[in-house]
């Protein structure tokens, strides 16, 4: 069993920034693709973006040159770096883990952008 738990959510105003993370418990975080994806109120959850284990990484278009993550193996913990925050990037940010043919979803954290 995989927990994934995210901290570093909070209000921020426009063109801010925030650093969330997202600390895994067990062995196989080295091992896992990891992800952060948002859901917006009335908006389905998006992919921001993935980080493999072999550090491979994907970003969303909306995110490029302003989202950064990252990933420190010793620590099982994945991050995400948000600068020039948008009020558009307020939704609740979830923490997600593949390990071969599981699946895992931390129980996110609210990211809020208003003056």
């Amino acid at each position: 069993q995989v927990q994934l738990v995210e901290s570093g959510g909070g209000l921020v105003q426009p063109g801010g920034s925030l650093r969330l993370s997202c600390a895994a418990s067990g062995s196989i975080f080295r091992f896992s693709t990891m992800g952060w994806y948002h859901q917006a109120p009335g908006k389905q959850r998006e992919l921001i973006a993935v980080v493999t284990s072999g550090d491979t990484i994907v970003y969303a278009d909306f995110v490029k040159g302003r989202f950064t993550i990252s990933r420190d193996n010793d620590k099982n913990t994945v991050y995400l770096q948000m600068n020039s925050l948008k009020p558009e990037d307020t939704a609740l940010y979830y923490c997600h883990a593949i390990f071969g043919n599981r699946e895992y979803w931390g129980q996110g954290t609210q990211v809020t952008v208003s003056p």
